[in-house]
């Protein structure tokens, strides 16, 4: 085949790439500016190389007429996470879009691979307007952590070096490995999750805190006793210190009886 032919072929699956991973990076821009968690660390993308696709046509007797239709990965765009929760929060994102349609999923995550590989890949169909009118074509999302991609890269070199004839210490190597960034992944999680906690017991803290200050500062206006209002601001800061998010909580809610109380009598 010439090789004029195959960049005939392959320009268009080079442009999707650039637009599919400049969208997205522009997604993850859009949740910088907006203060928002983004759920996609990194994108990365790819067009397949000759090599690669004549290779698999020949592994799986894809006949050339058939390539387009049948190799589904000539296209690559890998989304990289911290966290196996934002996993499905980045899938979501591409089911949103218009300009992706998802053909079918593949679950590796469910459905681990027996050699430990775990991700997420989503099949799109992607329009990309070239010279001779719109073309459609198909591309691979792969949505993994950034443990799962460690792996992956890993274990992808090796079967590459070793022409996907892995030794058989090296396979259980490589077995022992998936179950340990398994594990990372789970305890990632869990720290993830307590970090959430004290991020949201924080701004509850600090709210309470400016709601707090307002209170003692209406209160000492209503009732121009200032040995009243240091007596409760001592009392608040007695409170503060013992680091007692209940505590403060319930010092909050009998300040705001107290204030009550003194606005009925100050109208009374």
């Amino acid at each position: 085949m010439e090789i004029q032919l195959w960049r005939e072929i392959l320009d268009p699956y080079g442009q999707a790439v650039s637009e599919i991973t400049t969208k997205l990076n522009n997604f993850r821009l859009e949740c910088k500016n907006h203060n928002i968690y983004c759920p996609m660390e990194s994108i990365q993308g790819r067009v397949k190389e000759v090599s690669g696709i004549i290779d698999k046509m020949r592994r799986k007797g894809i006949p050339f007429e058939r390539m387009e239709e049948e190799i589904e990965d000539i296209a690559g765009i890998r989304i990289i996470c911290q966290f196996i929760e934002d996993i499905e929060a980045a899938v979501e994102v591409i089911e949103k879009r218009t300009d992706m349609e998802i053909l079918h999923r593949k679950d590796y995550l469910t459905n681990q691979k027996k050699s430990g590989y775990r991700s997420y890949h989503l099949i799109i169909a992607y329009t990309v307007n070239t010279m001779k009118g719109p073309k459609r074509l198909q591309a691979e999302i792969q949505v993994r952590t950034m443990a799962m991609n460690f792996w992956a890269t890993s274990e992808h070199f090796l079967q590459y070096k070793y022409k996907n004839q892995l030794p058989e210490q090296i396979s259980a190597q490589l077995e022992r490995i998936a179950q340990a960034t398994t594990q990372l992944d789970e305890e990632m999680m869990k720290v993830r999750n307590e970090i959430m906690d004290a991020e949201n017991n924080n701004s509850i803290q600090c709210l309470l805190v400016k709601d707090i200050l307002n209170t003692i500062e209406n209160l000492y206006r209503l009732s121009n006793n200032e040995r009243e209002a240091i007596k409760i601001q001592d009392e608040f800061y007695r409170i503060y210190q013992l680091n007692d998010l209940n505590a403060l909580q319930h010092f909050h809610d009998q300040l705001d009886i107290l204030s009550e109380d003194n606005q009925t009598q100050s109208i009374n």
